[in-house]
């Protein structure tokens, strides 16, 4: 991935934690906690991409599916999360894999630190106790960059989830510049963006895909950029950057 995509990692408002990167082949964490905790991450990540990975070389119907599929009783936990997060939205399983990771790990990281962020792609899990500040990034929009969603739930984890038709190689059949979600799940989160970001072809499709995602089950609210228009619902708190 080219560095200019990442640039949003240093966008995030807080000073209070220590930030570190873990890698492990595709899954490229940045996160945020009270001291630093690389190896711990490292292994977390371990803990639940080799069971993922295991499940999915046996099924690539689940991989290719772009519609829910049913839910398998066996799958292991973390895809389990993806289907139902799936399921809500209406989209395929692997719409909710990078917020399924980041949310896994983040409450595994938990055990060891009080505070936690886990970004993914643009895919965020929080568990923090003062407000944070997340930045847009919508690429070429002039609004990309200039406002930030205002999370204020302390102790309450949060995912808030990143999608774009037009940024970022993530599968996307819309044109939305961005599209942010707000739920108590950031697997949930995850798949309500791409199905949400799926539906705007153009600036006049906003007001509809809000719509959409008003009736996803468990979402507390959404942004969607297209150029320069902005269509907000629900419990979003946007600021100035």
């Amino acid at each position: 991935m080219n560095p200019q995509e990442r640039s949003y990692r240093g966008l995030i408002q807080d000073t209070r934690l220590v930030s570190f990167r873990a890698v492990v082949k595709e899954t490229d964490l940045w996160v945020r906690a009270t001291c630093a905790l690389e190896a711990e991450t490292t292994n977390l990540i371990l803990k639940h991409r080799l069971p993922l990975e295991r499940y999915l070389a046996d099924r690539p119907d689940v991989v290719n599916a772009l519609r829910p599929v049913h839910r398998d009783p066996l799958a292991p936990p973390i895809v389990r999360t993806m289907m139902d997060a799936a399921q809500r939205a209406g989209v395929g399983p692997m719409a909710a894999v990078a917020g399924a990771v980041a949310e896994y790990v983040g409450r595994d990281l938990l055990d060891y630190s009080g505070e936690v962020m886990v970004e993914n792609g643009g895919d965020v899990f929080l568990h923090t106790r003062a407000p944070v500040t997340l930045a847009i990034f919508a690429g070429a929009s002039p609004l990309s960059n200039r406002l930030g969603v205002r999370v204020d739930s302390p102790m309450n984890s949060v995912g808030v989830c990143t999608s774009s038709g037009t940024v970022g190689h993530s599968t996307s059949f819309g044109s939305a510049d961005a599209v942010v979600v707000l739920s108590e799940s950031a697997a949930v989160s995850d798949a309500a963006a791409t199905a949400v970001g799926n539906r705007v072809a153009k600036k006049g499709d906003i007001k509809k895909a809000i719509g959409f995602g008003k009736a996803i089950a468990g979402l507390k609210g959404l942004v969607i950029i297209v150029d320069a228009e902005l269509g907000v619902w629900g419990e979003i708190e946007l600021v100035r950057l």
